[in-house]
């Protein structure tokens, strides 16, 4: 009993616990969304630095690539210009002293002494004249012009800072998003008030703690009758084993009286002789129906009185409880009192059948569903978190990524690369360079000359002609070391520039316009572009959030309805009552009663059968000594003497 009510309250009393202990885990999705606002910044950066790294890498690697090209292209103009003015010096100095060489080559070998292949050396020293003419190329200072100054910006560096900037983006969002984040933090602190108030106005919760309390009284107050049933107890034994043992010693004194009587005349050889076992037989016999008109009466009344009390609990409640006869008079309207109707005592809106709610309870099911709460008790309305929700959502879409300090490309380098593309380094007419590049410095060859020469020096009789021719051969060589071979260098650095600026130059003018195009469109489009993946992460990262409230929701709304407060301790608690009543004391007290109503049946032949038996085992003797008696004192029997002889 004790462990039945304690169960009965537990029920009562852990509803609201349970409720609240439900709500409560509203803690979780709250604990886990305020841990993944920590890094949404730093996801939203990422997720950013993700989507426009195939844009932004090849243009900035486009902006580095174009600015060496621009700095190694100004570099050869540069170059370029140099060597032309230093050629153009040159052939100014080196004319001059040609034309001065060849005059007199021309005077010498025109002499009549001259000896030798005079003819052919004088062939090679009328072309004795300068072959390239540098004044001939085109200028290039209007293009110098333009590029004044470029390169400004250093594009290397540049372009490694503005890497940095994009690799840092998801620590800069994460920077830019922090004051959101922490207003969100403090939304997501918050508990909805349905969810606050989940165990509030639930259907039986004041009923359930007077209910609490009057099982409690109730346990508290039984201890000491329990106490007192388990001394009755006692005494309920004793009774029963004092009854028992009357209704079993007239038993034993019939079965003694009827062994000894029969001992008794089996062993006497003259029936009127008395004899001791026969006598006690008898006497057994005899107190033995003496015992039974003493409790035969007493027995009677008890049996009676029990039955009237045991026989129609059987009937009327154990019976019916067992077969549900109960249930269903108590469910008829009419039969009970309205002060103990359950659907009133709990505060339900709509009536409730016992049989059935019992049934369900032993089936396991929950009180949503015994009880019928959904008319009672508006489980949505406090699961309903859109307005929770809705605030994150708000608070959510204020996130904001400043791409501002991405510039992709410097104010400097913008005007290096716009100066180059004015600059009009590709309308240089480079074939004329060409041209007299692939000319000589000068047209003889002085070294063949000089060694011409110095043949035809040793080959003259004349002393002076070979002197002189000495030392006109000697002058050439010179003149070549000191004049032609300065040239000629400045020719091949010549070349190397030209050749360069006329590969490269088309296609700079060209990469130069793609570039600042892209620059343009993908510095106007990343603000846009960064909003777009902002808003599309955020909606994300939001479905993902409300994923955990609406895993929350669906759990709680499961466990209401389905597991918390299951009333099996109820039907539990009915079916240990019908044990105790009907198991534990109803069948015991009918059992008692219907086996002392047959032993006091069977005592009445006993009694009979007692008194007719125990005739026969007192001796004869007696009984014809009485009979004798009673006809002498009715009849005179003359006393006959004998005669003497």
């Amino acid at each position: 009993m004790p462990e039945t009510l304690l169960s009965l309250r537990g029920l009562v009393s852990d509803v609201p616990q349970e409720l609240q202990a439900v709500a409560q885990q509203f803690s979780l999705p709250q604990e886990q969304v305020s841990e993944e606002l920590d890094g949404v910044g730093v996801s939203i950066g990422s997720a950013i630095h993700t989507q426009l790294r195939s844009s932004v890498y090849p243009l900035l690697a486009a902006v580095g690539s174009l600015g060496q090209v621009l700095q190694v292209s100004v570099h050869h103009l540069q170059t370029l210009n140099a060597t032309v003015v230093e050629l153009q010096a040159g052939q100014q100095d080196l004319e001059p002293a040609i034309r001065e060489h060849r005059d007199r080559l021309l005077e010498l070998l025109q002499e009549a002494g001259c000896q030798g292949d005079c003819a052919g050396a004088l062939s090679r020293a009328r072309t004795l004249e300068l072959g390239a003419d540098f004044s001939q190329v085109p200028s290039v200072d209007h293009v110098l012009h333009q590029l004044k100054g470029v390169p400004e910006a250093n594009f290397s560096s540049m372009v490694q800072e503005e890497n940095s900037t994009f690799n840092a983006l998801p620590a800069l969002a994460a920077m830019q998003t922090s004051s959101v984040v922490q207003e969100l933090k403090k939304a997501v602190a918050q508990q909805p008030e349905g969810v606050r108030t989940l165990a509030e106005g639930f259907p039986g919760l004041e009923a359930a703690s007077r209910w609490a309390q009057a099982l409690q009284e109730v346990e508290e107050s039984s201890r000491p009758y329990l106490q007192e049933v388990q001394r009755y107890e006692t005494y309920r034994w004793i009774v029963g084993c004092v009854l028992c043992s009357v209704v079993l010693f007239v038993v034993l004194c019939n079965l003694l009286g009827l062994n000894l009587g029969i001992w008794g005349l089996s062993a006497r050889e003259d029936p009127s002789h008395p004899e001791a076992k026969g006598e006690a037989g008898a006497r057994f016999l005899m107190a033995g129906v003496g015992l039974s008109f003493l409790f035969a009466a007493p027995l009677i009344l008890l049996v009676f009185a029990t039955f009237l009390v045991g026989g129609n609990v059987q009937t009327l409640v154990c019976r019916s409880w067992e077969n549900g006869e109960l249930f269903e008079f108590a469910d008829t309207p009419g039969n009970l009192p309205l002060s103990m109707n359950l659907s009133q005592l709990l505060g339900l809106r709509k009536n409730i059948s016992i049989h059935q709610a019992y049934q369900q309870c032993k089936e396991g099911a929950a009180l949503w569903t015994v009880l019928q709460l959904n008319d009672s008790y508006d489980l949505e309305e406090h699961l309903d978190i859109n307005q929770y929700t809705n605030k994150l959502r708000q608070e959510l879409q204020s996130l904001k990524v400043d791409t501002q300090s991405l510039d992709l490309l410097s104010s400097a380098a913008r005007r290096d690369l716009e100066a180059l593309q004015s600059s009009g380094l590709q309308r240089i007419h480079y074939p004329d360079f060409l041209v007299q590049i692939q000319r000589p410095v000068v047209k003889t060859s002085m070294e063949q000359l000089a060694q011409e020469l110095q043949g035809l020096a040793q080959a003259q009789d004349n002393s002076v002609l070979g002197q002189r021719l000495q030392e006109e051969a000697q002058g050439l060589r010179n003149l070549h070391q000191e004049k032609v071979v300065p040239q000629q260098s400045l020719v091949a650095k010549l070349n190397l520039s030209v050749r360069a600026l006329e590969s490269s130059a088309p296609n700079l003018q060209l990469e130069t316009s793609d570039v600042l195009a892209n620059v343009t469109y993908l510095k106007g489009e990343l603000p846009a572009w960064a909003a777009r993946i902002l808003r599309n992460v955020s909606e994300c990262f939001l479905a993902r959030e409300m994923g955990y409230f609406s895993q929350y929701v669906a759990w709680v709304r499961e466990e209401v309805t389905q597991r918390i407060a299951t009333c099996q301790p109820l039907s539990g608690a009915l079916d240990n009552s019908r044990v105790i009543l009907c198991d534990m004391m109803a069948d015991p007290w009918n059992a008692f009663w219907f086996c002392l109503a047959w032993c006091t049946f069977f005592l009445i032949p006993s009694i009979i059968f007692a008194v007719k038996t125990s005739k026969y085992f007192r001796p004869i003797r007696k009984r014809l000594s009485s009979t004798s008696s009673e006809e002498t004192q009715l009849f005179h029997i003359p006393r006959v003497t004998s005669l003497k002889l």
